[in-house]
């Protein structure tokens, strides 16, 4: 399963890459993650693993994370094996005429027969859900940009 999407974003470039690779701060973004644990002593960057709290309709469900490729205010991809399927997702930030454009392209590979026969019914539900969280994004990093400010890290 692919899903990939794209959204502008009228906030610098560098505000929206420093929102996605910054773990804390896309967790103050997106507001349906609960929790973030780290697990390495990484907090950003290649190697960072993490464990993410969601509230994904009435389920909370949480996974871990891991970064496994990282170019500064281009790209970082996130890599999960969970739910019988590996969930690889790139996130692309472009710089667009004093904006940005921010792509998330996720696949997934199922491994287990269960996640196999779900992934075809899945797929809507996860593509509804990515664009959530590329709106969210979107809402905090305009909100900052118009504000002249950084992104924030989510306090415990």
């Amino acid at each position: 399963m692919r899903i990939a999407l794209s959204l502008p974003i009228d906030a610098p470039a560098e505000l929206v890459f420093a929102t996605i690779s910054d773990i804390q701060a896309y967790a103050k973004a997106v507001p349906h993650i609960e929790d973030i644990a780290f697990l390495s002593e990484t907090r950003t960057g290649l190697g960072t693993r993490f464990r993410e709290t969601r509230r994904t309709g009435g389920t909370v469900m949480t996974t871990e994370l891991e970064v496994t490729e990282f170019v500064e205010n281009a790209r970082q991809r996130l890599v999960a094996d969970s739910h019988g399927a590996v969930w690889d997702t790139l996130f692309v930030v472009a710089p667009r005429n004093g904006a940005s454009e921010l792509s998330v392209t996720m696949e997934a590979r199922a491994y287990a027969v269960l996640a196999k026969l779900a992934m075809p019914a899945m797929k809507s539900a996860i593509g509804e859900a990515i664009e959530r969280d590329m709106a969210a994004v979107k809402a905090y990093c305009e909100r900052l940009a118009g504000q002249g400010r950084a992104p924030e890290a989510k306090t415990a």
